[in-house]
């Protein structure tokens, strides 16, 4: 009885989460803004819907490939969303008024000034 109060309290919190981003992905103003979305609360819902499965299995190898499973989402959206958005930056995707500051605007004049290359 426990572990499906458990289980189910896990879906149902991975469907809101994974919900949410899929708002976010459709209302949100920017790309930048998106990707965030996307990115975070996405994490979140694909990581605790893997857990509920690997917990209603009920059997300890399917629950590690599950724990596993979320450990490489939570190493590797930041990353990617991380370069992604370096990339819209670079490209010349805008940032929306409400955006405080640019950081990466005057790390990129700096560099297109200057002919050397990393």
């Amino acid at each position: 009885m426990i572990l499906a109060v458990a289980v189910s309290v896990l879906m149902v919190a991975g469907a809101l989460f994974s919900l949410i981003a899929a708002i976010g992905i459709v209302r949100l103003p920017d790309i930048y803004s998106r990707m965030h979305a996307a990115s975070k609360a996405g994490t979140v819902g694909s990581g605790l819907l893997l857990i509920a499965a690997g917990l209603h299995a009920q059997d300890p190898a399917t629950l590690a490939r599950a724990v596993a499973g979320f450990l490489f989402f939570v190493m590797t959206a930041p990353i990617a969303a991380h370069l992604l958005a370096k990339a819209a930056h670079q490209v010349g995707f805008p940032l929306l008024p409400p955006s405080v500051r640019d950081d990466l605007a005057s790390q990129d004049h700096h560099h297109r000034g200057s002919n050397s290359r990393r």
